[in-house]
This record gives structure tokens, sequence and C-alpha cells, in this order.
């Protein structure tokens, strides 16, 4: 038998890591300026203006899942 085949796996270990993927940002982030004003403290969000509702930013959204998870 020969030791040489056609399989590409063949040789490395099974612990080796994969190239790096190079992944685009979440579908809601926006790359830059001008971000929207959070509705509640008008500090800037993580979204862009042209999206559309009322927008949060990370502290007033945690703040306020806060207080709906324990209003009940």
């Amino acid at each position: 038998m020969s030791g040489e085949t056609d399989d590409p796996y063949d040789g490395g270990t099974y612990c080796d890591s994969p190239e790096p993927s190079t992944t685009a940002p979440p579908a809601g982030t926006a790359e830059g300026p001008p971000y929207a004003e959070c509705v509640l403290c008008r500090e800037p969000t993580e979204y862009p203006e042209s999206t559309k509702g009322a927008m949060l930013c990370p502290v007033c959204a945690w703040q306020e899942a806060g207080r709906t998870a324990c209003s009940g």
C-alpha cells in the first residue's frame, strides 16, 4: 500500500486551527458616524441614523431589559 494519498487532511493533526475568517459586521451596526441617538439618554447608539424604530444605547438597553424581566 502506498504511503501517499489524495486526502487533503492526511498528515494533519486533529487540532490544527483553520485560517481566520473575515466576517462582516452584524447587519444592524453602522461602519461609522452618524449614529442614532438613544431615545432615553441621547447618547450615540451602535446603529446608524437610518435605522427605524426607537434605538437604545447598550447601557439603556441593559437597564430596560432588567426592568422588564423583573416586572412580573
